[in-house]
């Protein structure tokens, strides 16, 4: 195998390095953004919840005092009534206080179905708080460790990249130059292998003056169809 092919693998398996380190590093922020919206929208929930218990009890409230008004206009009536030497006054005050002790009765039916809504509503209230709870927890341990992780990840990245730049520096530049250019168009796959003459990047058959000369290993052969470099080793025999 040709020395500058040596060396183009090597190069070749620090740059997948390289690549694989950038991709996960990149997906660090969207691990994060991912997280914090799940907690986000539990707490959203038990938030709305808790709105709801909330108008549920006020609305509770009113009606009692609704209600005590009303029972305070019944108490006023039936002394007025008392006082009254008119029996039609006497018969209105008693009109008065028998359609407003329905209305009473209708305003406590409404405040016992508000009871049981702020009931059912504050025991999901206190479940949704529980699990914005736990998963909030959660979702902080996942954060430090990604965290750590992306820490990791640039010094992995730095090392790696300083481990390239030293491995460039031994790489003829025309060479190095054509390599590049490759590994923006075609990805980390650029040094590829020969077996059976099939190229081991496009996966097309090589014309046989292309394959003789990829396996004599005597000059940088590139393939006419993807115009990555091609290497040969025996072990590619069929």
């Amino acid at each position: 195998m040709l020395p500058v092919i040596e060396q183009l693998l090597v190069l070749q398996d620090r740059d997948r390095r390289r690549l694989r380190l950038e991709a996960e590093l990149k997906d660090v922020p969207v691990q994060q953004r991912r997280l914090q919206d799940k907690a986000a929208q539990l707490a959203a929930a038990a938030e709305s919840l808790k709105q709801r218990t909330l108008h549920l009890e006020a609305e509770r409230k009113k009606l009692e005092l609704e209600v005590a008004s009303k029972q305070d206009f019944i108490r006023k009536c039936e002394l007025a009534q008392s006082q009254t030497k008119s029996n039609e006054e006497y018969r209105r005050y008693a009109h008065q206080i028998d359609t407003t002790r329905q209305e009473i009765h209708d305003l406590e039916d409404k405040e016992i179905v508000l009871m049981e809504q702020t009931e059912v509503a504050a025991r999901e209230l206190s479940e949704a708080q529980k699990v914005s709870t736990a998963e909030r927890a959660a979702v902080d341990r996942q954060l430090s460790d990604l965290a750590a992780r992306k820490g990791n990840l640039e010094r992995d990245l730095t090392e790696v990249g300083d481990q390239r730049d030293q491995l460039a520096d031994g790489v003829d530049p025309q060479v190095l130059s054509r390599y590049d250019r490759l590994l923006v168009s075609r990805g980390d796959n650029i040094v590829v292998g020969v077996s059976g003459a099939i190229c081991g990047g496009c996966h097309m058959k090589l014309p046989q003056q292309v394959f003789l000369t990829a396996k004599a290993q005597r000059e940088i052969v590139a393939c006419p169809m993807c115009s990555r470099l091609l290497y040969y080793t025996r072990d590619m025999e069929p």
